[in-house]
């Protein structure tokens, strides 16, 4: 017994180091380029195209909402509509219009009152405020956010699981949200790929692990991929071998494949990275699914491939997007 509780404190520590990081990175992450727009139309996503995973425009909805509340990172409501919604361009039900089997309407699934309670009207919102106009729906999620404690980074995982009272939701929103700040053009196989992983964070490593109860590293890279309709070899030097390879002294990118081992010809890791230098990896025997930091200059640094753009590597229609979750909790 004693060893079941040290297990599961254990586990629990780590779990807590991978969000506390996740919190960290996301604070540090990069600042808006651009100025607020209304979102523009957006035809309904199809698969294989590699699209920016946020519409036209929803970026800088989402900055000037963020804007509404110091502190708040703008890519939090970005990674919140993409699970909620696909940025509202999922056909679901709720969506545009009605509500979902918990009752959930709008973008950003909001219960009806909740909504009523954080309501905003966005600038070019309809008044008053409607769950299903996409101006009001964000304004409205960054407005429940910041009352919730979201603008500080102690205050941000209690705001997320406020949201959705969801440890893999709370990882799933905190990683996307590293993801859209290295790249606000991040594609949706690649979004995918890194929510598949973000819900593996705490899953046990086990060798030869292929999921769903452990990972080890290329299970978890191969697995993450195949999330998003992409197949990846099995192990970590034949998932190198595939490549593309991303050029030496170009930026390594969200989804991108960091490699470790002593050389080209002996990779012995593999991680997947999310931008801004941190990558989700099973790590060894005895550990746990996690962020770590990756180290680029590191001897054991052999290099990253980028296995999105592998040709004949292309998502079945509708694999590339994520959302919208079953059940709204606000």
């Amino acid at each position: 017994m004693g060893k079941l509780v040290g297990a599961v404190a254990l586990c629990c520590m780590l779990v807590v180091l991978s969000v506390t990081v996740l919190v960290s990175a996301v604070f540090g992450g990069a600042s808006p380029a651009s100025g607020p727009s209304a979102p523009g139309s957006a035809a309904a996503p199809t698969g294989g195209d590699r699209t920016p995973a946020l519409p036209a425009g929803w970026a800088q909805l989402e900055q000037a909402a963020a804007a509404t509340c110091p502190g708040l990172p703008w890519t939090v409501l970005a990674s919140i509509g993409t699970v909620e919604s696909d940025s509202g361009r999922s056909t679901a039900p709720g969506v545009a219009s009605g509500a979902n089997g918990a009752g959930a309407e709008g973008p950003m699934q909001f219960e009806p009152a909740t909504f009523v309670a954080y309501a905003t009207v966005g600038p070019g919102g309809v008044t008053p405020a409607s769950p299903y106009d996409a101006v009001d729906a964000v304004y409205t999620a960054a407005a429940m956010l910041c009352a919730d404690g979201g603008g500080s980074p102690s205050g941000l995982h209690d705001a997320v699981y406020a949201y959705n009272h969801s440890t893999t939701y709370v990882d799933t929103v905190l990683t996307l949200s590293l993801a859209f700040a290295d790249d606000p053009t991040v594609d949706g196989t690649v979004v995918a790929a890194l929510a598949f992983a973000a819900g593996q964070l705490g899953t046990p490593y086990a060798w030869g692990g292929n999921g769903p109860g452990g990972f080890d590293c290329s299970g978890l890279t191969r697995a993450a991929y195949a999330a998003a309709g992409v197949t990846l070899p099995r192990v970590a030097q034949d998932q190198f071998g595939l490549g593309p390879p991303v050029p030496d002294g170009s930026t390594v990118a969200p989804g991108d494949l960091v490699f470790f081992g002593t050389g080209p010809a002996a990779v012995s890791h593999v991680g997947l990275s999310l931008g801004d230098g941190r990558m989700v990896d099973a790590p060894h025997t005895g550990a746990l699914v996690r962020v770590d930091v990756v180290d680029l200059a590191g001897r054991r640094y052999v290099g990253a491939t980028r296995p999105s753009t592998v040709p004949g590597s292309v998502p079945s229609a509708g694999a590339d997007r994520i959302g919208p979750r079953p059940g709204g909790t606000r």
